[in-house]
């Protein structure tokens, strides 16, 4: 199976940058029903078939179809990234930077619209989550791995701020997305890849108009809460409470996310 899943990745892939690429190149536009969006759904199901995935959506009518809003998901493989891109619409990922320096792969994110956030650099990273709630507010979704990186286990761990600060400053829901059945077909520090199936929880979105920036941890810990509560009922997996109150990594950066414009009182 990992053979079969690479040689479809590829031949996905290859085809999908190409397009994107040139797209970008003539200026076609991001917009709902355009290329950008048709080729990204097409790459993520190809690769999730290629690697034997099958998937169960559950909370379909919580997928939000036209609105723009931001998506939080939990985060224990890389299929967790092919299996959203096969079912969401117009979408950009929030991603690491070193993503960008992949070769083919990380032109093509670009291409789409992904956003690369320099962890190590804070300044920087706020610069691009005002770039990213500039997406929002043209109408696109905004997909986030709260917890910052795969984890070896599904149990929730602390989720990091700037998503929520993110929703908070471009007035759209969140929507809480628990993945499940990803870790079995590639874990974390593995390539092997196994047909499993895999489950995606689009659970009730969570409203941040009015909130501002000294709601953020009230926020967290209410979307923290959800998708635990989620887990545990659905499949008995444990998280532990006291990481719903979330990493801080803004408290040095009050001024320079006002000046960003990140902040909305």
């Amino acid at each position: 199976m990992t053979l079969i899943a690479a040689v479809v990745a590829v031949l996905a892939t290859l085809p999908v940058v190409a397009i994107v690429v040139c797209a970008s190149y003539l200026g076609v536009p991001m917009r709902h029903g355009s290329i950008y969006e048709k080729v990204q759904r097409f790459w993520g199901r190809a690769v999730t078939f290629g690697g034997g995935v099958r998937t169960r959506i559950h909370g379909a009518e919580f997928i939000e179809k036209h609105a723009a809003c931001v998506y939080v998901a939990n985060h224990v493989s890389w299929y967790d990234v092919f299996v959203l891109a096969g079912v969401l619409p117009r979408w950009s990922f929030v991603a690491k930077a070193e993503l960008r320096r992949i070769p083919i792969f990380g032109r093509g994110a670009e291409a789409v619209g992904t956003i690369f956030v320099e962890r190590q650099n804070r300044r920087a990273a706020f610069q691009m989550y005002e770039k990213a709630a500039a997406r929002i507010r043209e109408g696109a979704s905004v997909v986030v791995f709260a917890e910052g990186t795969r984890g070896d286990s599904y149990a929730l761990r602390p989720f990091k701020k700037g998503p929520f600060v993110l929703a908070i400053s471009a007035g759209v829901p969140i929507i809480p997305v628990v993945i499940h059945g990803t870790r079995e077909v590639m874990p974390r520090g593995q390539w092997l890849v196994h047909s499993h199936e895999v489950n995606l929880h689009f659970l009730e979105p969570i409203p941040t108009a009015g909130l501002a920036y000294t709601d953020r941890e009230k926020l967290v810990a209410q979307v923290w809460t959800s998708m635990a509560t989620a887990m545990s009922s659905v499949y008995g997996i444990e998280s532990d409470r006291r990481n719903a109150i979330g990493t801080e990594e803004l408290t040095d950066l009050r001024a320079s996310t006002t000046e960003a414009g990140i902040v909305t009182q």
